[in-house]
């Protein structure tokens, strides 16, 4: 018996992926659903954001746009899309992301993660593993160059960069630790958590 191929196994990922998609279609109607994420064969329901995670979401927009604007026209700091790679079998909703505008005016109802530069992430008092484990997975499988971890529990976070190979497919190879107060570079931007509160 042959070992299937890499395409092989793109095609049953992705037929997998679609009838999971189809279920998380479903869960997102329920009320209690803030947002659903496939991944891993699995689907994830979030509940709403607490206000203070939100907050950190929208100080580091304001900081990264005011940026974008200046240094890199068409691209814009964004929360609320989701991404999706159904070959990967993975779809999901980034706290923020740094993409072209113009992703936002396309066809579809999901961002192709190869438009994205930058997804960050703000760790929930309830799921935290989530950030850490899942998506530190996915990210970099399907190619997002910088993400970006916040963590209010802590008052710390992480941006992780540069992929390549590792023992379970693609990861990312660099990591810069940083604490709140400090001012932290994200490729040609930078963002200062001196505002970030703790939860």
């Amino acid at each position: 018996m042959r070992d299937e191929t890499p395409a092989e196994r793109g095609i049953a990922v992705a037929v997998v992926y679609e009838r999971m998609r189809e279920i998380a279609e479903e869960v997102s109607k329920v009320p209690e659903a803030w947002a659903v994420e496939v991944s891993g064969g699995e689907i994830h329901i979030m509940m709403s954001p607490a206000k203070r995670h939100e907050l950190i979401v929208l100080r580091t927009a304001r900081q990264l746009n005011r940026q974008l604007d200046t240094q890199s026209p068409g691209l814009a700091a964004h929360s609320g899309a989701e991404i999706e790679d159904p070959q990967a079998g993975v779809m999901r909703r980034p706290d923020l992301l740094v993409l072209p505008e113009a992703a936002l005016d396309e066809a579809g109802d999901y961002v192709d993660p190869k438009d994205v530069n930058v997804v960050l992430e703000v760790v929930s008092k309830s799921n935290p593993e989530n950030d850490y484990s899942g998506k530190m997975r996915d990210y970099p499988r399907i190619g997002v160059p910088f993400y970006v971890i916040i963590d209010p529990r802590l008052g710390t976070g992480v941006v992780l960069s540069e992929i390549g190979p590792g023992d379970e497919g693609p990861t990312y190879l660099r990591r810069e630790p940083f604490a709140f107060g400090e001012t932290v570079q994200i490729g040609q931007w930078t963002i200062d958590t001196a505002q970030f509160p703790l939860y």
